[in-house]
């Protein structure tokens, strides 16, 4: 009866049809997502992007498994959340640690393979081979023609299309090229030149007589210069005959001492193309930059300074921040919405500007705080030129960046303290510094601590700063030729000598002082993290 009653209800038909349907959507959607993740496996694969075709694959997978196991049934919502996540912020830090361990820079972009598939474009006249002059024309579906011109041969003429090549025999030598041919207009000047950046790429004739534009006024019958042989795994010159192999190893040639060029096509004369591959070196981008002495010498020195200069940050802000912060916590002071409101601004504007406005004030010719000092009969300091005054005014700018932020999170952490304590502490005859001491600065920093390390992280890594106070400057003359500054931290350190050491970019050396700056950022952090510590305990006995 009961199984009757059920057969017979309308809603529980209408649940089982509408999970008929949802599983349905979901098997057409997963269908769907497969289908194109292959398709772009399929592409990075044929690339050589080996990495990012593993990662499509993997997250793939994950999304297949998430919507077809019941279990799993809770993470359907966030699995575009977490897919996003795998590939914008895992795959970038997985990749990041692969690249430094490759030779990937400037010369060595490209995957091997797109590196063969670029050299094979490249052509060559053979001995022979005949040369015309061109002119181009195009039919109604949108398909190019050649005429093409053999002044060698009297002037004659010939006509070439994809896949055909004919001798025309009905225009006399020296005569005006006819405006329609086959079914073929002849274009004009500027539609000429249009269609000819898109012939460049065609084939014209047969392939007995293949045909290729080589320039504004040369057509020939050019053939491939540089064939990829995959059983030697090298590329041979056909013009030349010169054979160039492909070389991954890192190391140096025992007879001359010279580095072997890793990643690139190399013949026996030590020849290379002009293109070459990425290829992994293991460690020795690790090793450029911790064991070489040009580069060592001022890394030491940079990486004191990156401390101090992060740390003197924190210290800074947050000092001036919490003395405005109690300030402002005065009842009797008028107007102190106002006030307040005037000593966030310079969170307000944006850094870049601000940093530009206090180069021109500090400006040691021009600027109102040299004139200022210039008044009363002193010398301004030299904010640009001077290493130690450098580096003062940097943390005078990054006190005013800085300061509003600790002085509203200071403000918030300071109201909720409770005011009996106060009381009570004032009951046993403590003054406004034993208060402060041994009340407010312990509850504080509870509250604060965490915010003090994500200070010292970002001031570490406070690439803009230094960049636009002074790019760096001044330079060290102990550095030699490396790119190295007196004010320069770590980042801005890696970044020039990445990028601006006038030897073009490296990314595999950036990657790996990135993993080198990570390493020392983590470090410090988890001391700060054990401080932090320290402060919860001295504020539970408070």
């Amino acid at each position: 009866m009961n199984r009757q009653a059920a057969a017979d209800n309308p809603i529980r038909r209408n649940r089982g049809g509408s999970d008929v349907l949802r599983l349905f959507v979901t098997y057409l959607a997963l269908a769907l997502v497969d289908a194109f993740a292959l398709y772009l496996i399929y592409v990075f694969a044929a690339d050589g992007v080996i990495e990012l075709a593993v990662a499509v694959g993997v997250v793939t997978v994950g999304v297949n498994i998430i919507n077809l196991r019941q279990g799993l049934y809770a993470l359907r919502w966030i699995a575009p959340a977490l897919s996003l996540m795998v590939l914008m912020v895992v795959y970038p830090i997985v990749y990041t640690v692969y690249v430094s361990f490759t030779n990937f820079g400037d010369g060595n972009l490209l995957t091997k393979q797109q590196v063969i598939r670029i050299l094979s474009q490249e052509t060559y006249l053979p001995e022979g081979g005949q040369v015309y002059a061109w002119a181009i024309y195009a039919n109604a579906a949108g398909d190019y023609a050649l005429w093409l011109t053999d002044r060698n041969a009297g002037d004659r003429y010939y006509f070439a299309t994809l896949g055909e090549f004919e001798a025309v025999e009905s225009v006399a030598a020296g005569a005006d090229l006819p405006a329609e041919y086959r079914g073929y207009q002849l274009l004009g000047r500027r539609e000429a030149l249009q269609a000819a950046r898109e012939a460049e790429e065609l084939g014209f004739g047969t392939a007995d007589q293949p045909i290729g534009i080589a320039g504004r006024r040369e057509a020939g019958e050019f053939a491939q210069r540089l064939v990829y042989q995959p059983e030697t795994d090298a590329i041979l010159d056909m013009e030349t005959g010169s054979l160039y192999r492909a070389v991954y190893e890192y190391g140096r040639d025992e007879t001359t001492g010279e580095p072997y060029q890793t990643g690139q096509f190399v013949n026996d004369q030590g020849d290379t193309l002009r293109t070459g591959f990425r290829a992994g070196i293991g460690t020795q981008n690790f090793i450029s930059f911790i064991d070489n002495d040009e580069i060592r010498g001022p890394l030491i020195r940079i990486f004191l300074w990156t401390i101090g200069f992060s740390l003197a940050s924190v210290f800074t802000t947050f000092a001036l921040g919490l003395f405005f912060a109690l300030i402002m916590q005065n009842q009797r002071i008028p107007l102190r919405k106002a006030f307040r409101t005037l000593l966030i601004i310079p969170w307000a504007i944006p850094g870049l500007i601000s940093v530009a406005v206090w180069r021109g004030m500090l400006n040691e010719n021009l600027g109102v705080v040299s004139n200022i000092i210039r008044a009363f009969g002193l010398e301004p300091p030299p904010f640009f030129i001077d290493p130690g005054w450098a580096k003062l005014g940097i943390l005078l700018v990054n006190l005013w960046l800085g300061y509003p932020y600790f002085m509203l999170v200071c403000s918030g952490a300071l109201a909720a303290i409770p005011t009996d304590m106060y009381e009570a502490a004032e009951v046993d005859g403590a003054g406004w510094w034993r208060k402060f001491r041994d009340l407010t600065l312990p509850l504080l920093l509870v509250a604060v601590g965490p915010l003090l390390i994500a200070s010292f992280t970002f001031n570490f890594n406070n690439f803009t700063i230094i960049e636009a106070y002074d790019e760096g400057g001044p330079p060290m003359k102990e550095a030699g030729n490396l790119p190295a500054g007196h004010t320069d931290i770590l980042i801005s350190y890696a970044f020039r000598l990445a990028f601006g050491s006038g030897r073009g970019s490296d990314f595999g050396l950036a990657s790996a002082i990135t993993i080198v700056i990570f390493a020392m950022v983590a470090c410090v952090t988890l001391l700060q993290y054990r401080l932090t510590k320290g402060w919860e305990e001295t504020s539970e006995n408070v």
